[in-house]
């Protein structure tokens, strides 16, 4: 119960800062911390599911949001540019608009059913970052899994390492609590291992972890066939969606370089982009950076919230994005975030 007021309270908070900033964007002030521009990361694009257990709905936004969040940008001047031009338009940036580039992690069906149609009516440029493990349906995606499993099930035991523990899933605000547990778990472990027994709950109480993969993530032939369209490129997102940053280096400069592998086997060429896994600060470090760019990367993306200023070439493959969180779906909050406002309220500035 703590748990979902404090969750509560967060979300509160986020919206009255996206308010203010939205306020003083109209305004016309604090024009100069909005940068060059910015990249915009999403990853389902979809009709809301009617659901009453959705720790996941900050990764999915609606059809109708994209739309409207693509046309207050237009309204503010943004000109939409593939993520392949960023770094000609950082180096060359001379008295131009203001740019928006869009991203999509993962590699979600639904990018294709319903991104796309949105992206093609606006003339606008996306890049997909493809999960080879994902795609090729040798991994499991741990956090659709266990919110299938929380949902199905009334009672659950895992043992975390100290003993078997049983939680009856029926009690208010158990199910938000069991999964942060599970999550806090997987990122404090050794990824692989602790996604395993997660995969080996699931098949025990009759879930199949690879059956959610197949139902939601585009495999190879899918990706061909999106990649024909002009808007539409792919870019790296390793093979296994671990934590870089917690891995020894060879290994994650193997999971970097096999999934280049793998998206330059779909579109003929070595892809120009990488996200890291999960994105924040404990999950990629400067070493990656320094990795894509030894790989041949030319862009390398994060989840670090932020906007692109005018020295970004320096950390080109350490650039932050902004995310389009399926708990805040308003279009006001989309042009709110792109003028760079939020985060300077938040003391944080403009990517160098």
């Amino acid at each position: 119960m703590e748990q979902g007021i404090r969750i509560r309270l967060k979300r509160a908070a986020i919206s009255g800062g996206l308010e203010t900033a939205a306020i003083l964007k109209n305004l016309g002030l604090m024009r100069d911390v909005a940068g060059l521009g910015a990249i915009f990361t999403l990853h389902h694009v979809r009709p809301p599911l009617p659901r009453t257990f959705a720790p996941n709905a900050h990764l999915e936004i609606s059809p109708e949001f994209l739309d409207s969040a693509i046309t207050r940008l237009k309204r503010d001047g943004y000109e939409f540019i593939s993520l392949d031009a960023l770094p000609d338009r950082i180096a060359s940036d001379r008295n131009k608009p203001p740019f928006a580039a869009f991203t999509l992690d993962d590699g979600n069906r639904d990018n294709f059913d319903y991104a796309l149609p949105v992206f093609a009516r606006h003339g606008t440029p996306f890049t997909i970052f493809v999960t080879q493990g994902l795609s090729e349906r040798t991994h499991s995606i741990w956090w659709e899994t266990l919110a299938e499993l929380l949902v199905q099930r009334d009672h659950l035991t895992f043992d975390f390492g100290m003993g078997t523990e049983s939680f009856d899933l029926n009690k208010a605000g158990q199910r938000p609590a069991v999964f942060a547990r599970f999550a806090a778990y997987v990122h404090a472990h050794d990824e692989m291992e602790a996604v395993a027994r997660i995969d080996e709950l699931a098949r025990w109480n009759g879930l199949e972890p690879l059956d959610l993969v197949r139902t939601t993530i585009m495999d190879r032939g899918e990706l061909r066939q999106l990649v024909r369209h002009p808007l539409a490129s792919l870019g790296a997102h390793t093979v296994s969606h671990r934590a870089l940053a917690r891995l020894p280096e060879a290994e994650a400069a193997a999971e970097m370089a096999l999934s280049a592998d793998y998206v330059a086997d779909i579109i003929g060429r070595r892809p120009a982009a990488i996200a890291y896994p999960y994105g924040t600060a404990d999950a990629v470090s400067p070493r990656e950076a320094r990795l894509a760019a030894e790989l041949g990367f030319s862009v390398g993306v994060t989840t670090r919230p932020g906007t692109i200023g005018k020295a970004s070439a320096a950390t080109i493959t350490h650039l932050p994005r902004l995310s389009l969180n399926g708990h805040y779906q308003k279009a006001r909050y989309a042009s709110a975030l792109a003028s760079g406002i939020p985060m300077r309220l938040m003391g944080r500035r403009a990517s160098p």
